[in-house]
């Protein structure tokens, strides 16, 4: 067994310690699993030869919950969590989630909003000359100035709100061990400006002429075009081997600046950091209290890859983990695969083998390990780029071997597959044997919307590709003789939804013949393209007007629409529908979406016929031929296998879904 991290300073004296070179502040339970950032960057550091204490979840209402473990001996790290505070605090309605599956017993309300700040501004009042250095996805998202859906206004760096001396932005396994060495080895927090990955506060920009000088704070308070295009400069220079490295004026005298990223890990070092003595659950202090809920997402899954170069413009992936996609080895995730046969409570399937998106395997092109991603254009919309190599078959060798060790009966697939690339890659042994292995009888994929203006909004494909996907989906389950369904992911509100656009969503719902579950309100999470959309009004790829949904009661019809099957709706769903002037969809005939609102002091005229037609061409219900729990595709099963939900990761979304 492993041994977690000091948490008192009973464990320090345990080891012999009389200080930790770092106390690290965390808004997460101590979990010590590889899906978790700090139990990553805790064991990078003690790998390194540090001392490594951790203070999860202090009371921030007592300055003296941070001084748990002592003075530091180099400093404090301070992260939110593994999801930035505020998203895990707050639904789309900025109404209070009722439980926090990173927190003891799934408790809400053990860590504070803006967690990040508010830890830094407690340790400050304490430590005043102790180094602080932040990072984590709360940390990325907001290094520079960005929209803060909350409060409804920009923000400054939260380097400058935090008080920190430096910011780790992205995946810190590198930076970290070279901050660490050149504190070691004497140098100040003020010395440290060379490393990649880091932001940094100065008052001179003297030693920085090849850096972009960004508009100042103020400029961008004043002028939502001026921070449409700020964004957008920094959006295209997160690749690093192109990144410049970018400066944001404050008050002419004070500069925020930020140094390009770090450089992709090797496939080597992606293997040294999962290869790390992780405990691979969560401290044995919080058992009393039910355990961390989230261990149960992650448990028996495998990480096999980061980064995505599907460019949803929805995802903060681009900003936080890169285009650039990395993978471990077979070899590494085998012994990990291996490891967790062992463990008492593994029933034999293995939940999840993927990353941001499962079926991502390699870089987009060839060139990209060399010269980087095209900063001005996606991989994959508004169609596969021409250099795009779309192959599958060291993902499916993977899979096979994963199939056969012993001890695993199933191997899921949850992460999310790129149904576009999917269909990019002529070889059809993946799909096939995706069909056949690796689907529970239901396959989640992320088509978002039906709608031309919206989804060229979102960075998705065309609808017609959609369709294409499924029709395949259902040519593959007939020859293989069985009969399992799509279940699609859909987003209501994104910027570009008109009320027209709403109601095409809700006549695709209509045909697929039921109300899909998985439905979201499009949610403003910092630095996205879409949400500087939503703030601006503008994209800032074309700097053109976007139509944005932002009325509450907008929103709610929209949402309404695509659950039109819900009785509570009906008022809302003919006020929609008459607003998009439509409202021949209001009756009993055929294709209606709701009946006509009831006269006074009548009931309710009967429900129309929408079930209406059938389905698509491409999810009409086929010959049930699999096992007998098994639902055709457009129709929910009434019974069958539940593996763990899978992942949500060190990255940004509430819930798991592809991309």
């Amino acid at each position: 067994m492993n041994d977690f991290l000091p948490i008192s300073r009973r464990d320090m004296k345990e080891r012999g310690w009389t200080e930790c070179d770092f106390v690290y502040v965390i808004g997460d339970a101590y979990v010590d699993h590889p899906s978790f950032g700090h139990a990553i960057i805790s064991r990078v550091l003690e790998h390194a030869g540090y001392k490594v204490g951790i203070i999860a979840q202090p009371d921030w209402k007592d300055p003296a919950s941070v001084t748990a473990l002592g003075r530091p001996r180099l400093g404090f790290l301070v992260t939110g969590g593994n999801m930035d505070s505020m998203v895990n605090h707050y639904s789309v309605s900025r109404h209070r989630r009722r439980t926090d599956a990173f927190t003891p017993g799934g408790v809400m309300g053990k860590r504070p909003d803006y967690a990040t700040v508010v830890y830094c501004n407690l340790i400050r009042q304490t430590y005043r000359d102790v180094p602080i250095l932040i990072g984590g996805i709360e940390a990325s998202l907001r290094r520079l100035c960005h929209y803060d859906y909350w409060s409804d206004k920009l923000k400054r760096s939260i380097l400058l709100d935090s008080q920190a001396d430096l910011l780790l932005y992205g995946m810190g396994e590198r930076a970290i061990v070279e901050v660490a060495d050149a504190l070691n080895s004497g140098l100040s927090p003020a010395e440290i400006t060379y490393i990649d990955g880091t932001v940094f506060r100065v008052s001179s920009i003297e030693a920085f002429p090849d850096y972009v000088t960004l508009p100042d704070f103020e400029t961008l308070r004043r002028s939502k075009a001026a921070y449409a295009s700020s964004f957008y400069t920094q959006y295209c220079n997160t690749d690093p081997f192109q990144a410049k490295g970018l400066i944001e004026p404050y008050s002419g005298r004070e500069f925020v600046v930020q140094n390009p990223p770090q450089k992709p890990l090797s496939q080597a070092e992606m293997d040294a950091v999962y290869a790390l003595p992780y405990c691979r659950t969560y401290h044995p202090s919080y058992e009393k209290q039910g355990g961390v809920p989230a261990i149960a997402e992650v448990r028996f899954s495998l990480v096999s890859n980061r980064g995505c170069f599907g460019g949803c413009s929805f995802c903060a992936l681009t900003f936080h983990q890169g285009r650039i996609v990395q993978t471990r080895s077979h070899d590494s995730i085998l012994a990990e695969a291996v490891q967790m046969t062992k463990e008492p409570d593994f029933k034999g399937y293995i939940h999840d083998v993927g990353g941001p998106t499962a079926n991502f395997r390699r870089p987009a092109c060839d060139k990209q390990l060399q010269h980087g991603v095209c900063p001005t254009k996606q991989c994959l919309f508004p169609k596969p780029c021409k250099n795009l190599v779309a192959e599958h078959g060291d993902y499916l060798a993977l899979l096979r071997k994963l199939r056969a060790l012993p001890g695993v009966k199933k191997v899921f697939i949850r992460s999310g597959i790129r149904f576009d690339y999917l269909l990019a890659d002529p070889d059809d042994r993946f799909f096939r044997e995706l069909v056949k292995y690796h689907v529970s009888g239901q396959l989640k994929v992320a088509p978002e919307h039906v709608s031309a203006p919206v989804l060229a909004m979102m960075g998705k494909p065309r609808h017609e590709v959609y369709l294409r996907f499924i029709e395949k989906y259902k040519k593959l389950n007939r020859q293989l003789g069985m009969d399992q369904y799509v279940v699609p992911y859909l987003m209501s509100s994104h910027p570009g939804c008109s009320m027209q656009s709403a109601v095409e969503l809700a006549e695709y719902v209509r045909d697929l013949g039921y109300m899909p579950e998985q439905v979201q309100d499009f949610y403003p999470t910092p630095s996205t393209i879409s949400t500087c959309m939503y703030y601006t009004g503008l994209d800032p790829r074309t700097m053109k007007p976007v139509y944005i949904p932002r009325d509450p009661h907008e929103k709610a019809m929209q949402r309404a629409l695509i659950q039109y099957r819900d009785h509570k709706n009906h008022p809302l769903i003919r006020e929609a529908l008459t607003a998009a002037g439509r409202t021949d969809l209001i009756g009993t005939a055929p294709g209606c979406l709701v009946p006509p609102a009831p006269k006074p002091g009548r009931s309710a005229p009967a429900k129309p016929a929408s079930g209406g037609k059938p389905g698509t061409p491409a999810q009409k219900p086929a010959p049930r031929k699999g096992p007998k729990n098994a639902a055709p595709a457009g129709k929910p099963p009434k019974r069958g296998p539940k593996p763990a939900p899978s992942r949500t990761p060190a990255g940004h979304k509430s819930k798991k879904k592809s991309t």
